[in-house]
């Protein structure tokens, strides 16, 4: 059996110590880890056993061990870090593609130049279980012959944490939106087939300052949104999510109509129901009843979304097992995961949400194929501000 390839890690968050024993699960060994400053990543190594550490992001890239990338930091550094390891000719898994559409196309455009390298976008819903037989139960005829009406739910608690940081700040990738809306959209891609075509909607900040945010410092993340899709073939999409529910529970439901029944994830089950049945009761589908082993806890991600992270580390393990000659991997076990072509496309539908909620009214998703020189004078001023931001 030939070794999995061994991996670097970019960020030192929660999210990591939740993933970091999901890879040693699978097999992966863990070469090494990047943080913000050096102290960051030596703590983080030191906590999870990782024998090298840096703050230097050329480091772990030109590591002769590491062959493939995981990149969890926060999303201003995602577009130079992704370009970087591709160009380097490693495997990528990023956490988003990036801040707005300008870092998007980035990343898209260099996993154009190296086809023979994975590169995936985490969008773990696409993995979870749940999702996999809603998606088989609609291309089997379970609601007809199509798709009438979508409908997403997501409440949760608060995702500010003790100190200002990125997640506190819209334009740095914080907020409901970016962090919950861009899997909401993806999965619903996932689901039908079919992508936006215009949008309606409302994106709202309500609490501006917490104990740990006073001062000339506000909140500007969005904790509020709902938003309206209409797909190219007719389906009108509703989601609503917030993150103000009192304590740190997460409920997520998305319901799936059509002329012969309804489809509805709650969490990590699947319920149907047809209108055919007798009865008002909905019919078990899939029932969830993994037990994860790792911890789940103060993370960005909520469990469904670090359970569908730990199925696309296993379909990562079967890609690379067993090894091909040419590529070093084979592509059918990953087959179904978030391209950099689909994180363009989420962060175009993003862009509208954003500039529907301005302008108040619709706007057509428009999905960019050149940078334009505004956008890219605006990200390179978020990226001073993070400065000031630590």
């Amino acid at each position: 059996m030939a070794a999995l390839p061994g991996v670097g890690i970019f960020g030192t968050g929660n999210v990591t110590k939740v993933l970091v024993p999901l890879l040693r699960e699978k097999g992966f060994h863990i070469d090494a880890i990047w943080g913000r400053t050096n102290k960051e990543a030596e703590d983080a190594a030191q906590e999870l056993q990782i024998p090298f550490h840096t703050n230097k992001i050329d480091d772990v890239l030109l590591r002769k061990t590491v062959h493939l990338v995981f990149i969890v930091c926060q999303p201003l550094l995602h577009a130079e870090i992704s370009v970087k390891t591709l160009g380097i000719g490693k495997h990528l898994v990023c956490g988003s593609s990036g801040l707005g559409q300008a870092d998007a196309l980035k990343m898209f455009r260099a996993s154009q130049y190296y086809p023979t390298l994975i590169a995936l976008v985490n969008h773990s819903l696409r993995f979870l279980p749940a999702f996999t037989h809603m998606r088989r139960a609609i291309q089997e005829g379970y609601l007809g012959d199509a798709i009438s009406l979508i409908q997403v739910r997501v409440q949760m608690g608060t995702l500010l944490r003790d100190k200002f940081d990125w997640i506190c700040d819209a334009t740095m990738g914080g907020g409901v939106v970016n962090l919950i809306g861009s899997h909401v959209i993806d999965v619903i891609t996932f689901l039908t087939g079919q992508r936006a075509t215009r949008v309606n909607g409302v994106v709202r900040t309500f609490t501006k300052t917490t104990n740990h945010v006073k001062g000339i410092r506000q909140v500007s993340a969005p904790d509020f949104c709902t938003f309206q899709m209409e797909l190219e073939g007719g389906i009108l999409v509703t989601a609503t999510m917030h993150s103000h529910t009192s304590n740190s529970s997460f409920t997520q439901e998305i319901t799936v109509c059509g002329a012969e029944g309804h489809l509805s994830v709650r969490g990590g089950d699947l319920f149907g129901q047809r209108v055919s049945s007798k009865g008002d009761k909905e019919e078990v589908l899939f029932v969830d009843v993994q037990d994860l082993h790792c911890r789940t806890s103060d993370t960005l991600l909520p469990r469904p979304y670090i359970k569908g992270l730990c199925k696309m580390v296993g379909a990562l393990r079967e890609a690379f097992l067993p090894v091909q000659e040419q590529t070093g991997w084979i592509k059918e076990p990953v087959q179904m995961a978030a391209t950099f072509e689909d994180g363009l496309y989420v962060q175009a539908v993003l862009d509208a949400i954003q500039r529907s909620s301005e302008q108040r009214t619709w706007i057509k998703v428009s999905i960019m194929t050149e940078s334009p020189t505004n956008q890219t004078k605006l990200l390179n001023a978020a990226r001073l501000s993070a400065v000031t931001l630590h």
